[in-house]
């Protein structure tokens, strides 16, 4: 996997939880739009959890939004993986990288 191939999200708005929003763009990088409850505190923390976990799984060109409601680091995993997978739906998933 090097690109996503369609937008997804997945997670809620609940308290303790994170709602992650995955696009593909144009561009070899990875963007992230955060906006946390925590993010005084937590927001650079927040930002690295979630360009480790892309770059785990090999994606750029990616657009990741990510709404956080004080979720835990593995919420914030779980959450923005479910995202990538929907997005490559036909892809076959590489459980070793999860």
């Amino acid at each position: 996997m090097n690109k996503i191939k369609k937008s997804a999200y997945a997670g809620t708005l609940e308290s303790s939880d994170a709602f992650v929003q995955i696009e593909p763009i144009e561009e070899d990088e990875i963007r992230v739009e955060l906006t946390s409850s925590v993010e005084e505190m937590y927001g650079d923390d927040i930002r690295e959890l979630i360009k480790s976990v892309i770059k785990e799984l090999s994606i750029s060109y990616i657009s990741v939004k990510v709404q956080d409601k004080g979720a835990l680091d593995y919420v914030i995993k779980a959450r923005l993986q479910a995202a990538i997978l929907r997005a490559n739906e036909d892809e076959k998933i590489n459980w070793d990288k999860l």
